[in-house]
Order: structure tokens, then C-alpha cells, then sequence
């Protein structure tokens, strides 16, 4: 992508005041975000820890109105409170995303206190790594994936994007997994319900672009976050820190792409589409090597899930990843 040295809302004039630079990756220049993001209206969700943090302190010191979304009513406060303290501003809203209902209360919370979104950000997301053999007698698993990775984004979506429509300005963003592209084992409810919401945003793209409305969805590799800590083979990996997650999912917002992806990941999954069968051999020989956490064996246990042999291959493939994306 190209760097961009500034941006602007369609039909509006560059905001002028202290500028708040994100740099995307190294090698990169760094991008202006305050000239896109200062005075709009910004929803990121699963704003309370991670990544969404992370986002949300970025977007509020760059001028946004920066409406914080998770459950912990608590740490939304307390996020408020560092972001004003930083001279950005900040607004909580919380709500529980796997909840339709409480999603229809909270977009007509947001539009009563900000009026429309200019941006959201969905963040918010519900991990499990669990093989299919440890899941027959857990649906349980499959349903509170598919209500706050799908049901529950949708449901904002559908309350944001009208007045995005009659505007004719917006941006959609959906922070996703590289796990998208290749069917990642042992992940089958986290990336169903993540690919459903992808194909959402892919059919509705089309329809929306042509009303000024964006749609982005950004291919995140590993990012050490709280939400990985069950897994302790992530803990031997390399992987972005939240605030250089946060970083990618800035320039996004400014630069307003179709896809984000690291260029080996999308090699990768040209040649899964080409060689379908060395490629499914490829993910068999990553499912033997590794094994479940004790998390989801319902085990408290500090053994690693990957046999010794295979840690230093794991730690090059990484390397080699972060390698193509500089």
C-alpha cells in the first residue's frame, strides 16, 4: 500500500490542530491519522482489552469520538478516563454483542448520545481452538461463536449503515484471521462464524461502495492479546503487539482498502487454490504436530501443546512471516 501523508473525509476540508502519526509497519511512512478520523463519530467494539484497546486510545488522541464498546462497564470507564486524561475523547458503551436485543438497544444508545457513525471498527470476537473430537457433545461452542463473531456484528451493521447510506459516508471495518484463508484446524467455531460475517461484508460491499460507504476486512496474524493466553504454544510464537495491530487497523481507516493481508498469507492462499492437495496435506502434518491446550481439554496444566520437534520449525515459519510483511 501506498503511505499517505494525509486523507480526508469526501466533502469535507482537512481538520487542522496536532497531528497524531501511526506507523503501519516498519519501512513504512507514517500516515496522518487526525486529518481523517478528528470530529467523526468512531465505534470500536471489544474496546476493554487488546486490540480494541489499543485502537481505541489511537483514534481518541487523533481527535475521534471514540464510542468504546465491550461488556465491563468497569474498564470501559476506566479507558474513558485515560483517553480524556490524553486529551482525546472518549464515550462507554457497554453491551453484550451475543445478545441481538442488547445490540438493538445499543445502536439506538449510540445515535441518541453521537447521532450517526462515521466508523466502526468490529473488533469484538470470541476465540475457541478446540479439535472436532473434543467438540460432539459441546453445540454450546458453535452458538456463542456464531452470536458474537456473526449475529451480533450483523445486528450493528444493519443499525449503522443506513444513516451511512443517506450520508453517503462511512467506513466498515472487520478486524479478522489469517485462519479465514486457510481453514486453520482445530479453530472450526471460531472461523465459521468469522467467515460468516467476511461473506456478509463481501456481499454487501458492492451494493454499499457506490453510497460512499467502505467496507475493510484485515487478515490479523497472531497478536498477543489476553484473548490467546489459553493457548500456551502462542506464547513460543512471534506476533504483533496490540498497539502495532492498532496500527494497521489506523491506516486502514485511512487509506480505506478492501483487504489487509500480509503478502505470504495471500501466496499462501493462491497456492491452496492452485495445489489444493499438497496444500490440505500441508494442514493434516500442522494438526498431527500439534495437539489441544489443556484450556480445552477442561485441564489446568502448564504442559505445552506441541511436541519439542516441531517448536523450531514454527518459530522460523513466524519469523519468515513477519520477514514478508516488513
Amino acid at each position: 500500500m501506498s503511505a499517505l501523508s494525509s486523507g480526508r473525509r469526501m466533502g469535507e476540508p482537512d481538520k487542522v490542530g496536532k497531528e497524531v502519526k501511526v506507523v503501519a509497519r516498519p519501512g513504512t511512512s507514517c500516515v496522518d491519522l487526525r486529518r481523517v478520523v478528528a470530529d467523526s463519530t468512531v465505534v470500536v467494539t471489544g474496546a476493554s482489552s487488546g486490540i480494541g484497546e489499543a485502537t481505541a486510545r489511537m483514534l481518541g488522541a487523533a481527535g475521534a469520538r471514540t464510542v468504546l464498546v465491550a461488556r465491563s462497564k468497569k474498564r470501559l470507564e476506566a479507558l474513558q478516563h485515560e483517553v480524556e486524561a490524553a486529551g482525546g475523547r472518549a464515550c462507554p458503551h457497554s453491551a453484550d454483542l451475543s445478545d441481538v436485543a442488547a445490540v438493538a438497544q445499543l445502536v439506538e444508545g449510540i445515535r441518541e448520545c453521537h447521532g450517526d457513525i462515521d466508523v466502526l471498527v468490529n473488533n469484538a470476537g470470541h476465540s475457541i481452538r478446540r479439535s472436532i473430537a473434543l467438540s460432539y457433545d459441546r453445540f454450546h461452542d458453535f452458538e456463542r461463536t456464531i452470536d458474537v463473531n456473526y449475529l451480533g456484528p450483523v445486528r450493528l451493521v444493519l443499525g449503522v449503515l443506513p444513516g451511512m447510506r443517506e450520508r453517503r459516508r462511512g467506513h466498515i471495518l472487520n478486524v479478522s484471521s489469517l485462519g479465514v484463508l486457510f481453514g486453520a484446524p482445530r479453530f472450526s467455531a471460531y472461523l465459521a462464524s468469522k467467515s460468516a460475517f467476511e461473506s456478509f461484508l463481501h456481499c454487501i460491499a458492492s451494493e454499499i461502495r457506490g453510497d460512499g460507504v467502505a467496507v475493510t476486512n484485515i487478515y490479523m496474524p497472531l497478536v498477543h492479546t489476553p484473548m490467546v493466553e489459553a493457548t500456551r504454544l502462542y506464547r513460543l510464537l512471534p506476533g504483533l503487539t496490540a498497539e502495532e495491530a492498532a496500527a494497521r487497523i489506523c491506516r486502514a481507516v485511512v487509506e480505506r482498502p478492501s483487504r489487509v493481508a500480509p503478502r505470504l498469507a495471500m501466496m499462501g492462499r493462491l497456492l491452496a487454490d492452485a495445489a489444493p492437495a499438497p496444500f490440505e496435506g500441508l494442514l493434516r502434518l500442522t494438526y498431527r504436530w500439534s495437539s489441544d491446550s489443556s484450556a480445552a481439554r477442561g485441564e489446568d496444566s502448564d504442559e505445552l501443546e506441541v511436541p519439542a520437534f516441531a517448536q523450531g520449525f514454527l518459530r522460523r515459519l513466524e519469523r519468515r512471516t513477519a520477514r514478508s510483511e516488513g
